[in-house]
């Protein structure tokens, strides 16, 4: 199965459609007045729905096993076709669109072996995706107007005594977003060379200089800087690191907005610079809407 290790738990949100025709009046009638000899139609595949759905993992090999929190099935008559809606929900790392096209498939599938005896020209249409929620991919993707410096924070690095990697992470995270106003800079973990590479840019993240040691003071010198500290978004990196690494407990990673820049202190190692970037990109983006929406207040 695909790796979801680095995700978040989001609200994830499916519905699909599935369509049943029958061939006469006669069919429509019989299920409308429950008269058809295996039983109540529309509540028997509505069961079989909700067993499709929860088995969807057991019978499709990529799909992950997931908390099914919500299963909604409609249908609708129109004329000799019936259509079936399933709406799926799940608090998880990844979507349920398959999870609602398998419970429309098996409840059609159920309609279908329950009207043969009385019609046999009934057909399954299309079974389709009508709309997905959540995840990434209902986040804005490209942030081009936005204007961000990856700073470096090494004393090693900055004497060329070993390869930066973090910051390259980064810059590569960033530019997945669309942005592409984006410097990279390198500096030693010295208080004035990190106060200077603070200005009016949109996006400024340090990598390195957060963890535990007597020269790691990133932190301490960007902390009295913030005009306001982003505690939530500290804690949500420090939450998803601790998930993967339990040494992430010492990070002293830190978020905050001076003026209109958003500045973010992360962890020096790749996986701390790549854990941190997952756990709050692409939503922290939208703090540059609230700060634009303050500016014409």
């Amino acid at each position: 199965m695909v790796d979801i290790t680095h995700k978040s738990n989001t609200l994830r949100i499916a519905t699909a459609q599935a369509t049943v025709k029958v061939s006469k009046q006669e069919t429509i009638d019989l299920i409308r007045e429950h008269k058809i000899p295996k039983g109540n139609v529309f509540e028997t595949a509505r069961t079989a729905g909700l067993f499709g759905v929860k088995k969807t993992a057991e019978l499709i090999p990529d799909c992950h096993p997931l908390p099914i929190e919500y299963t909604g099935i409609d249908f609708e008559i129109d004329e000799l076709q019936i259509t079936i809606k399933m709406t799926v929900k799940t608090i998880y790392k990844t979507g349920v669109e398959v999870e609602a096209m398998h419970g429309a498939s098996i409840v059609a599938l159920t309609m279908y072996d329950m009207l043969k005896p009385v019609d046999k020209g009934v057909t399954i249409g299309e079974i389709k995706l009508l709309e997905k929620k959540g995840g990434k991919s209902s986040y804005k993707k490209d942030y081009p107007h936005l204007t961000a410096r990856v700073v470096v924070c090494s004393d090693t690095v900055s004497k060329k005594e070993k390869e930066d990697r973090a910051g390259k992470i980064i810059v590569e995270k960033l530019e997945g977003f669309g942005l592409s106003k984006i410097d990279y800079v390198i500096i030693p973990d010295e208080p004035d060379d990190i106060k200077a590479q603070i200005d009016q840019t949109d996006l400024i993240i340090f990598t390195g200089g957060t963890g535990a040691g007597p020269r790691d003071v990133t932190p301490d010198v960007v902390k009295p800087l913030l005009d306001q500290e982003l505690s939530g978004v500290t804690e949500t990196m420090r939450r998803y690191g601790q998930e993967r690494m339990p040494w992430a407990m010492l990070s002293r990673s830190l978020a905050g907005v001076i003026k209109s820049s958003v500045v973010l202190c992360v962890p020096g190692s790749s996986g701390g610079a790549r854990e941190a970037m997952d756990s709050v990109f692409p939503h922290l983006f939208h703090i540059f809407d609230v700060i634009k929406g303050r500016r014409h207040d």
